[in-house]
């Protein structure tokens, strides 16, 4: 994650929010520590124990009345010991009137005053999507992100494998790329991941012996998309005669991505291998497993029923 200071955040969610600055003569560096937001509550009325810094602080309808309802003493007071604490910047919502006291205390505290046209539920709802965006957990992955059948795929390998080529075969038959090369991966909630490209790259992608392609002119805009959830990952490698690959599905294998465990699928690669059909069987399986439809796991239950009897006569045969 990248800095934020207040100045980066006003600049961006401006229009937006609908911002006004008025406290125009204090820093705007102030850095966002926290991807929460805060109204003062308690902390007004005196209680600051649990006060969080590094939050943007909110005032809605009812902290500003309730600062008009005081004495100039008593506000200034009230006031002053709440600025002491020095938050990142303190948010006014509704296009409310500011007491002008606040601005004078904010300002001697060099903590910038921002004021929003929305409503404070709306404040909240619009705000926090970006910060839990700026905040989260992120890395970057080599390969090729692509939706299947609505599964997202992500494969990686060596390079000139053949990750792009088959990503986009897969394009060529309908379905949709997310990212090639590098996938920017961020982390949302607990166990979401979401893949999308980088900014400058724009759904282009390199194929040896041709060069940058732009899979949006060439196929449409139905043959990409901005981001998708990472659900699959497809490891392609070369085929190792010493190798022993799994033939039944029974054993699975997890890589870690930002602490989450998605299901790696490692598939060899030799001469005349159709990878675009089985990508495609591999996200339909995922969508049949996610259905609660184990394909391996009723084949070998239907194995073991159907060897019971001869079993139980073997243990009953004591010749």
């Amino acid at each position: 994650m990248t800095r934020l200071v207040v100045d980066e955040f006003f600049r961006t969610k401006e229009r937006t929010l609908e911002l006004e600055l008025l406290t125009p003569g204090c820093t705007m560096q102030r850095e966002i520590e926290s991807p929460m937001l805060s109204s003062p509550g308690l902390v007004l009325a005196g209680f600051r124990d649990r006060f969080l810094r590094g939050r943007l602080q909110v005032l809605g309808e009812t902290e500003i009345r309730w600062l008009e309802s005081l004495d100039e003493e008593k506000l200034r007071e009230i006031l002053d010991s709440y600025l002491a604490l020095q938050m990142p910047a303190l948010f006014v919502t509704k296009r409310l009137d500011v007491p002008p006291l606040l601005l004078q205390l904010a300002a001697n505290h060099d903590i910038p005053v921002l004021r929003s046209s929305l409503k404070t539920g709306d404040f909240y709802r619009r705000v926090q999507p970006y910060l839990d965006e700026r905040f989260a957990p992120h890395t970057t992955a080599h390969g090729s992100l692509a939706d299947v059948y609505g599964v997202g795929v992500m494969f990686i390998g060596r390079s000139g494998i053949g990750k792009s080529e088959c990503v986009l075969d897969l394009v060529e038959r309908g379905h949709r790329l997310v990212a090639d090369d590098l996938v920017l991966i961020t982390k949302r909630g607990n166990d979401v991941l979401i893949g999308r490209g980088h900014e400058q790259q724009r759904h282009h992608m390199e194929i040896r012996g041709i060069g940058i392609v732009d899979v949006r002119a060439l196929f449409g805009i139905r043959s990409i998309r901005q981001q998708k959830r990472v659900e699959v990952i497809v490891r392609l490698v070369d085929w190792d005669d010493t190798v022993q690959y799994d033939r039944t599905g029974l054993e699975t294998e997890d890589v870690d991505i930002l602490g989450v465990p998605l299901p790696r699928i490692t598939i060899p690669l030799n001469a005349g291998k159709n990878i675009t059909v089985i990508s495609e069987v591999v996200a339909m399986n995922h969508l049949l497993k996610y259905s609660g439809v184990h394909s391996a796991r009723l084949f070998n239950q239907r194995l073991m029923d159907t060897m019971q009897p001869v079993r139980a006569y073997l243990e009953e045969d004591y010749e």
